[in-house]
């Protein structure tokens, strides 16, 4: 179980150290809109990615617009390509698995995450700065690959 515990603990500190403005904001062009669990389906589609691209697009979320899934997605008008919300419960179904009952999980992933807590964690995010995601010239300027995709040429 512990082994779940630290995979959950890992996932987590993954998701939101991507838990930012620009990164939603890739989330937004790609997705077509982008609310609050779509975002989070989103930040897990990214660890799901694996470590290469996972650290692409935490470098530089517009790199993404180099995946050739998410081209392939945006010929297609596939707005769903990353989001992966069944990602999100990997560990509580892998804890179900073993103990039979994920509210067990739940219980002893706040006491796990709980015990983890520094004292540097405030619980406030620092998301960058903010700006109007429907803003196609601001995007344009963010996030210029991704734009040129899902936004097509500044021009049309």
């Amino acid at each position: 179980m512990a082994e779940i515990l630290a995979f959950e603990h890992r996932f987590s500190s993954l998701r939101d150290a991507v838990y930012r403005s620009d990164a939603w904001a890739a989330s937004y062009l790609i997705g077509g809109g982008c609310s609050d669990d779509r975002f989070s389906d989103f930040t897990a589609g990214l660890v799901a990615l694996g470590r290469e691209w996972y650290e692409r697009a935490t470098v530089c979320p517009d790199a993404l617009a180099e995946h050739p899934v998410v081209r392939a997605a945006a010929a297609a008008g596939d707005q769903d390509v990353i989001f992966d919300g069944d990602f999100n419960f990997v560990s509580s179904r892998a804890y179900e698995r073993l103990k039979g009952d994920t509210d067990d999980f739940w219980e002893a992933w706040e006491a796990y995450s709980d015990a983890r807590i520094t004292s540097e964690a405030d619980g406030s995010e620092d998301m960058g700065e903010s700006f109007g995601f429907d803003d196609d010239q601001q995007m344009r300027w963010r996030l210029p690959r991704l734009a040129a995709l899902y936004l097509g040429s500044a021009s049309g």
